[in-house]
């Protein structure tokens, strides 16, 4: 009986073990995907951070070049300002560079675009 008795602890420890390490399982298959997710984030915003550097570049160069070629309403510059705003992006000095959510209207980018200037 005893030799029973010893039998059915062990199956049970071992059955208790399976339990737990099937649980860790499940947790580290999800910090997994978790990662997953903040990797593919990051590089969709390391991506997205370098296209704003390069459009910032873009119109410092353009601001530095003298304007020849001056459209009548708005300069060349303001030009680069509004496309970058149609692109869904703030141009003001608040929230320069990050995404307009829902593509919603700010005043402070569309007087940087259409406001007037003392000269």
């Amino acid at each position: 009986m005893v030799i029973a008795m010893d039998k059915r602890s062990l199956y049970d420890g071992l059955s208790s073990l399976e339990t737990d390490l099937k649980g860790t399982l499940g947790q580290l298959s999800e910090i997994k995907e978790a990662l997953h997710e903040l990797v593919e984030k990051n590089t969709t915003l390391e991506i997205e951070n370098q296209r704003l550097r390069e459009h910032l570049q873009e119109l410092t160069k353009l601001a530095a070049e003298p304007n020849d070629s001056v459209k009548q309403e708005l300069s060349k510059s303001r030009m680069n300002l509004e496309k970058l705003y149609e692109e869904g992006f703030h141009v003001c000095n608040i929230l320069y560079g990050s995404r307009r959510e829902n593509d919603e209207e700010c005043a402070f980018c569309l007087d940087v675009i259409y406001g007037e200037r003392s000269k």
